[in-house]
């Protein structure tokens, strides 16, 4: 048996993933007039691919993980409501987040918009950057595929341990990292 192995991603890397994303999409010929992205991993993906695409953004707020660093998976929670800025949901409707861990987010979310849209919708793809191996959801699209289901260290997280005041401090003192 293999031990598995954090991975760290930097900004850079992250960044660069998305793109990676963007031309894996762009070079399927599929087209989508609707971009929606589960909050809060899928958000800077969704934002990006919104910027590259040209498309309208919705975001859904999902929550499935808490305890110590956000480890523990528990119940997936929705959102009352998906936030838009069109009067509705496209009908080909790209669904992005950051990672299919177990698959359920993303294999519950598309009868979610499906019942939530008032209008018909007639295809849904979805796109994340990585792929775990214990996913039992397979997306459309992927970045990286990961055999070994390491858990994945994000640019962002240190802000989930940080405090407004450390910040304050940090900058008070002029300490740069």
């Amino acid at each position: 048996m293999s031990l598995m192995l954090d991975l760290k991603i930097s900004w850079s890397d992250y960044r660069q993933k998305i793109e990676q994303l963007a031309v894996q999409i762009y070079q399927s010929d599929w087209e989508f007039n609707q971009i929606v992205c589960l909050a809060r991993g899928g958000l800077r993906v969704g934002d990006m691919l919104s910027r590259i695409y040209n498309q309208p953004l919705a975001i859904l707020a999902t929550s499935s993980y808490s305890g110590a660093g956000k480890q523990e998976r528990g119940k997936l929670k929705f959102a009352r409501h998906l936030t838009m800025t069109a009067e509705c949901l496209g009908s080909r409707i790209l669904l992005v987040d950051d990672l299919v861990d177990s698959g359920v987010t993303l294999k519950e979310t598309i009868p979610w918009l499906h019942q939530y849209s008032d209008t018909p919708i007639t295809e849904i793809r979805t796109a994340v950057i990585w792929y775990k191996a214990c996913s039992v959801f397979a997306p459309d699209y992927h970045v990286d595929y990961l055999s070994d289901n390491p858990w994945i260290h994000q640019p962002f997280e240190p802000y989930e341990l940080m405090h407004p005041g450390e910040l304050s401090t940090k900058f008070r003192e002029g300490v740069r990292e």
